[in-house]
């Protein structure tokens, strides 16, 4: 893997890591789960560095 991929997975890992510390701070602090959009967004970024990783960028359909 080379220098820059290995700097875009730290990278997107530590923003997952910090948005899913808020989430479970959340829920455990004030019994609220995120909302949906929320959850949406941070399995989008785990499925942006899974293709970042496999190094074959899905082709979204319109289907």
């Amino acid at each position: 893997m080379s220098q820059t991929k290995k700097e875009q997975v730290v990278s997107h890992l530590r923003y997952l890591r910090q948005e899913l510390r808020e989430m479970h701070l959340g829920i455990q602090d004030d019994g609220l789960f995120p909302e949906p959009g929320e959850l949406r967004g941070v399995l989008a970024q785990m499925e942006a560095l899974l293709e970042l990783i496999e190094g074959n960028p899905k082709i979204k359909s319109d289907s």
